[in-house]
């Protein structure tokens, strides 16, 4: 039986940390080509280059951020055990590490992922954006325990991934209030011309948006491209363009960034949480899927697929599409 040797990993662990050899010589009080000869032999058992150089800097390989993740769970749970028997408060909270794709809109990531923090024991969200592209290559490696995206995985992945559909809905435009006016007359075809905000040419929604432009008829000026859907609602609420958000924050978005809703757009924007489990087991990442799906989406639709009040002996109305 092999046995993993805790002093490499130690030394290891905290040159990763201070991502320069010399630092962590400095910290463990030893001679660099000690510390340099025991990272090798723990690469040797683990069968992985953890390392490789950059310029005057190490850099974890894919490897080193797997084994990095690792050893800090190790020294963390022997830091509690320390805690522990010496009667010292532990309280150690549940940790889960979320990658939110740039695309997803803040307002629909803040209102999913903070059921995370609702659960009756302690949580550490841990919340990391960036590229689709580059959040599935992390969860790959074991890095995050769940991607948030508007699309599903595409095939062909280096590691086995399964999508969660948590829930999806409509498009709204918004506007500032004195040009949420006059595209409001004559909807959709006030917005040829007229000047709009949209997310980036990578998008799911923004490819669908262009789609449905074409098919409209409309030609409307861009003035803004954003990967950032908080910065683009910024600019929005400036009345620099008309911006798309999810219609089941329109209450939210009107509220916070000061603007009227113009009118809706027949495409559906979708949440799906990425995951290297077919069945989730961790419970924030479980709460998360679930409320989403059974609350989230729900609840914020709810104001706005009521049917309106019925006079005696009318017929009842279907919800509005």
């Amino acid at each position: 039986m092999e046995w993993l040797n805790y002093h490499h990993l130690l030394y290891f662990w905290l040159t990763a940390r201070e991502g320069s050899l010399q630092k962590a010589c400095e910290e463990l009080r030893l001679a660099p080509s000690t510390v340099s000869k025991q990272i090798h032999q723990l690469e040797d058992l683990l069968g992985h280059k953890l390392f490789e150089k950059r310029g005057r800097r190490l850099e974890l390989t894919e490897s080193g951020r797997v084994a990095q993740r690792y050893a800090e769970e190790i020294f963390n749970l022997g830091q509690e055990l320390l805690d522990t028997l010496r009667d010292r408060p532990v309280g150690r909270p549940l940790r889960v590490t979320v990658g939110v794709a740039d695309v997803v809109h803040k307002l629909v990531a803040q209102r999913v992922l903070e059921q995370a923090l609702r659960l009756e024991e302690p949580v550490r969200l841990v919340c990391r954006e960036d590229r689709p592209v580059r959040l599935l290559r992390d969860l790959a490696a074991h890095e995050l325990d769940l991607v948030l995206t508007d699309a599903p995985a595409p095939p062909g992945a280096h590691v086995r991934v399964y999508n969660h559909l948590l829930g999806e809905s409509d498009i709204s435009f918004f506007a500032a209030p004195e040009l949420a006016r006059r595209l409001r007359k004559d909807w959709p075809r006030s917005l040829d011309g007229a000047p709009v905000l949209l997310p980036a040419e990578t998008s799911e929604l923004r490819r669908g948006l262009e789609q449905w432009f074409a098919a409209t008829g409309v030609r409307p000026r861009v003035v803004g491209d954003f990967e950032d859907s908080a910065l683009l609602a910024v600019f929005g609420a400036r009345g620099l363009g008309a911006f798309p958000a999810p219609t089941v924050l329109a209450a939210e978005v009107e509220r916070a960034q000061q603007v009227r809703r113009v009118g809706r757009v027949p495409l559906r924007e979708r949440l799906y949480a990425v995951s290297v489990e077919r069945r989730i087991q961790h419970p924030a990442v479980a709460a998360i899927c679930e409320a989403a799906r059974t609350r989230v989406f729900v609840e914020a639709l709810e104001p706005l697929v009521r049917p309106p009040r019925r006079r005696a002996g009318s017929e009842r109305t279907p919800p509005a599409e």
